[in-house]
């Protein structure tokens, strides 16, 4: 089952000015290429890709000319400005094959009181069914004290899925956070202050 299905139109113009056209009439330019065939030069609908990137991972099913055709976004070239989209690649896939795809990690629970925890890695690398693919992975911290890291290997992963990153890479880290010397003369001067002040009001007693 296709998670976003989009009607596709063959592009015949390339070039700058072509891509330009394309996009002040709320198109977007596409190309979709994979398992030999020559890759195949499109347009999308500008509005209904724009929220379908949303999605991770999503699997598309394209529609060019009534033949349809699964993909998955292998790259989304954007303006760095406007952060307007400016191409889209899609790998072409088949039910039952298995591909390579970077899933973003998403923290769950609460570390041990007093403790913080920090994500030294964002995604993960996975090799999963190409219509089945994870949008996120979930690592939790629950009750983990200072000092604690979550590898790769330790995390769960989601049925079917077969981790490609090292299973030695650190995930997360959590630790107890540690007053800086500002801090700690800042408390210190406050404990003074407040001591004199004490002692001032004693005396006009």
């Amino acid at each position: 089952m296709s998670d976003v299905k989009l009607t596709a139109a063959a592009r015949t113009e390339f070039g700058k000015g072509a891509a330009r056209r394309l996009r002040r009439s709320d198109r977007i330019p596409a190309v979709l290429y994979g398992h030999g065939s020559d890759p195949l030069h499109v347009s999308l609908p500008g509005h209904d890709t724009f929220l379908a990137l949303k999605h991770a991972n999503a699997l598309f099913e394209i529609d060019l000319d009534g033949k349809v055709t699964l993909a998955i976004v292998k790259d989304v070239q954007r303006e760095p400005v406007k952060n307007v989209i400016e191409h889209v690649d899609l790998q072409i896939v088949r039910k039952g094959e298995k591909v390579f795809v970077d899933v973003q990690v998403r923290v769950i629970g609460e570390s041990a009181p007093g403790t913080i925890h920090v994500v030294e890695t964002q995604a993960l690398s996975l090799e999963a069914e190409a219509t089945n693919l994870p949008s996120e992975v979930e690592v939790s911290i629950e009750g983990l004290a200072g000092g604690s890291q979550v590898h790769a290997g330790d995390v769960t992963l989601p049925e079917g899925a077969v981790l490609a990153t090292d299973p030695e890479t650190v995930v997360l880290t959590v630790s107890v956070p540690h007053a800086s010397a500002d801090d700690i003369a800042a408390d210190e001067a406050a404990s003074e202050l407040a001591a004199a002040q004490s002692a001032a009001a004693h005396s006009e007693d």
